[in-house]
């Protein structure tokens, strides 16, 4: 490496689904590294043992290499400063936070914690700064080897001087003082020999020759600390770099409560890579002006044109806007680009890997894993798999001979999973011919029928936002308004709506036809049935 090279990493936790914000992250990271040269790690800070898992570990590589994002070391691949996991290198932070403990510079700390939680709820009662009140850091050397001695639990802390302030750095905001005083005496080794992230995450950035630290600002808080520990080992900082958080379009940080935020979702629901690397690289960034926009569109760019002129220095610190519907926007300018034959490869490509994955369930099922969990979940990614098509089909609207060329690829290789490869052309009517036997359920008739019709339509012309969650309760209460069974109301419905008994979910049919076409459909099949009962009479 040249002495303008930089070493990069992101270190995500492997405790649930990734999150869209370590992509975010990841990709600025990358984008810095390709633009300077040096090396990008991948590091798995797996020292939460009740939380991490192997299967959210792979969920992460999956992820990155589904939007192109690569490593030059990682669990996978290897490297100079392996291991990559965190729960392989703890002797290596014992090491250094014996070392501390050795020089002055951290304590063993045996308080209980029961003792820790009373401490907090009297410092909350008398609106005190939360924290560890230092009472071991005074033990003598013989009160030490005693509670050695007899086997008491400890954790070791970082000794922090509580009279100085930290001064720290941030690239893009500058100098940051901060008093000693709002700085706890933070715990590196916990009880049970593991580190905390703290320790961990300075010691492998130190080992691992890290020159730039860019990462969420929401560890800001945690910066003083980090300083404080590099000033302890006597190591110069990385550069550090704190992106603005994705925020919801209310300004609150995004979370699953709000909106979707596992990159597996945005997969599985049909979004492309590039679609949403394009749409992450603009969070937080202003990228310079081009003299020529192919699309018409400034903010529509490669990774590798934002690599071309990235710089730091034009990311803005304001909360950027996680906007789905601009992140749809997105995805549907891509998908626009692509030929017939690009969007075939990329649906087959999504149904093969729904195989895979149905294969693999199998072979756990049989192997008596929970198979009704298990399968809650392959129905989850079938059916928005089945909303991507979908959605391609009515935003795209390819010919009639081209749709039944797709379809008919698409059903010949994946029969499983397109059931409804038949009728998808139903998205093309305004009006639908019927078969009264299907909208008319048995030990009812045909005038009962329209008005059960005329009802659902009314009330999905009534529902607020127009949603697949507000259609689905602005109906499900007809069963028992009517007195018809569930079954036989929603089957006519369903047949309403496609003019067929056999067709993709109900719900995600109505959101995708809108409105509009869904409550035209319900009442022109109400219409329909009027005919016949006027003609029974």
């Amino acid at each position: 490496m040249s002495p303008d090279d930089v070493v990069v990493r992101i270190a995500p936790s492997p405790t649930g689904s990734p999150h869209v914000g370590t992509a975010y992250i990841a990709l600025f990271n990358l984008a810095l590294r390709r633009k300077q040269g040096g090396r990008f790690i991948l590091r798995i800070e797996d020292t939460d043992r009740s939380r991490s898992t192997k299967e959210s570990e792979e969920q992460i590589y999956d992820a990155m290499e589904w939007l192109g994002i690569g490593f030059d070391e990682s669990p996978r691949i290897g490297g100079p400063a392996g291991p990559y996991r965190q729960s392989e290198r703890s002797e290596t932070y014992r090491k250094f936070a014996d070392d501390l403990v050795a020089r002055g510079k951290a304590y063993l700390c045996f308080c209980t914690e029961k003792r820790i939680e009373e401490l907090r709820v009297l410092q909350k009662k008398q609106e005190l700064p939360i924290g560890y009140d230092g009472l071991c850091k005074s033990l003598s050397r013989a009160e030490i080897e005693a509670n050695l001695e007899a086997g008491r639990p400890y954790v070791i802390r970082l000794l922090v001087d509580h009279e100085s302030e930290t001064v720290c750095h941030d690239f893009f905001r500058k100098r940051i003082a901060i008093s000693n005083m709002q700085v706890d005496d933070q715990v590196l080794i916990k009880s049970d020999g593991f580190p905390t992230y703290h320790l961990a995450n300075v010691v492998d950035d130190h080992l691992m020759g890290v020159t730039h630290v860019i990462r969420a600002e929401e560890w800001i808080s945690s910066l003083p600390k980090h300083v404080i520990l590099y000033g302890a080992f006597g190591w110069e900082p990385p550069v550090f770099a704190h992106m603005p958080l994705l925020r919801n379009k209310d300004k609150s940080k995004i979370s699953k409560r709000k909106n979707p935020t596992s990159l597996v979702w945005f997969r599985d629901a049909g979004y492309l890579p590039e679609a949403m690397v394009n749409f992450l690289s603009l969070m937080g960034y202003s990228p310079p002006p081009r003299e020529s926009c192919p699309e018409g569109n400034p903010e529509i760019f490669g990774f590798d044109e934002m690599v071309r002129d990235f710089d730091l220095s034009r990311v803005k610190t304001s909360g950027p806007i996680f906007d789905l519907e601009k992140l749809d926007n997105f995805n549907g300018v891509y998908i626009r680009k692509m030929t017939d034959e690009e969007c075939v490869g990329r649906l087959l490509g999504f149904y093969a890997y729904l195989e895979a994955e149905r294969g693999r369930l199998t072979a756990e099922i049989e192997s008596e894993l929970p198979a009704a969990a298990e399968m809650r979940t392959l129905d989850e990614r079938r059916r928005a798999l089945t909303r991507s098509t979908l959605e391609f089909i009515r935003k795209h609207r390819p010919s009639r001979e081209r749709l039944v060329q797709m379809m008919g690829v698409l059903k010949e290789r994946m029969k499983n999973f397109l059931e409804f490869a038949d009728v998808a052309g139903f998205f093309f009517e305004d009006a639908l011919s019927y078969d009264p036997g299907l909208l008319v359920p048995k030990k009812t008739n045909p005038a009962d029928a329209a008005k059960v019709l005329r009802l659902a339509a009314d009330r999905i012309e009534s529902v607020g936002e127009f949603s697949l969650a507000k259609v689905e309760d602005g109906v499900r209460s007809l069963p028992d308004e009517t007195g018809w069974k569930g079954r036989a109301l929603f089957m006519a419905i369903r047949v309403a709506v496609t003019g067929s008994d056999v067709s993709p979910p109900l719900f995600e049919s109505m959101e995708i036809l809108g409105r509009e076409k869904t409550v035209l459909r319900l009442r022109g099949a109400a219409g329909f049935l009027d005919g016949i009962a006027a003609r029974s009479i």
